[in-house]
């Protein structure tokens, strides 16, 4: 089931598809240059002029098709496809390491190991100095 009630009602498009792209209208407004009243009215208009159709694909990052032929169940079906085929899409191999995290994990370790002993060589030294400047005065 659609959100629009009219097959073409290119405000509710807009709409929707700026608020799948996590937009507000006052985003929306200053990158056309225009303020949120704007955007509102624009999104209850059943028609919109081509060019602004242009300006507004654009600031939305998508093209005057995706607007014009934007429906739920597109949406739907695009991402249903998308998590489908995402899965087994040849020789890619999602979430696959490339090295052992067991491995990595001891490297880090150690490394941290070294750290802390040069760390604690270095507070030796520096109490030794210390001791030395102490002893002549």
């Amino acid at each position: 089931m659609s959100t629009t009630s009219k097959p073409y009602h290119i405000g509710r498009k807009i709409s929707r598809i700026r608020e799948l792209k996590d937009m507000k209208q006052e985003a929306l407004a200053q990158a056309l240059g225009t303020n949120q009243q704007a955007i509102s009215a624009m999104e209850n208009s059943e028609n919109i002029d081509e060019e602004k159709l242009k300006e507004v694909a654009k600031a939305l990052g998508v093209s005057v098709e995706a607007i014009q032929n934007f429906t739920e169940e597109n949406m739907i079906n695009y991402f249903a496809n998308f998590y489908d085929n995402s899965t087994n899409s040849g020789n890619i191999q999602p979430n696959h390491c490339t090295f052992n995290p067991l491995d990595k994990l001891v490297e880090v370790y150690e490394e941290n190991r070294k750290l802390y002993e040069r760390l604690i060589q270095a507070e030796k030294e520096k109490n030794e100095y210390l001791e030395k400047l102490l002893e002549g005065k």
